[in-house]
């Protein structure tokens, strides 16, 4: 099985900074593109930010210039700093990851994999 677990959420003044970190372990042949999307009371999920395993990223126009993505291949980590938060960017931010699985066989299978969630909260 696989597992990613977030963790640096809570509340934040305007203006302020979080760092996310979302950390993928179990059975993982290789990690291709991880990402962070967030969703927001009453709206669907949105992308904030992804990463490939060559490090090109790619963010949404709303957070450009204040969220920054990198990773850290050796741990199978993914970091989100996020810096002059504001209170639109209250949410519930999740990590995504797509993978390949390594099977009995030699072989591997490709899956994308969520975790389970993590409040941010800009507020004064």
């Amino acid at each position: 099985q696989v597992q990613l677990v977030e963790s640096g959420g809570g509340l934040a003044q305007p203006g302020g900074s979080l760092r996310l970190s979302c950390a993928a372990s179990g059975s993982i042949f290789s990690i291709n593109t991880m990402g962070w999307y967030r969703q927001a009371p009453g709206k669907q999920r949105e992308l904030v930010a992804t990463i490939t395993s060559g490090g090109s990223t790619n963010y949404a126009g709303s957070v450009k210039g204040r969220f920054t993505i990198s990773r850290d291949n050796a741990k199978n980590t993914v970091y989100l700093q996020m810096n002059s938060l504001k209170p639109e960017d209250t949410a519930v931010y999740y990590c995504n990851a797509d993978l390949r699985r390594p099977l009995v066989d030699g072989t591997y299978t490709l899956h994308s994999y969520w975790g389970q969630g993590t409040q941010v909260t800009v507020s004064s």
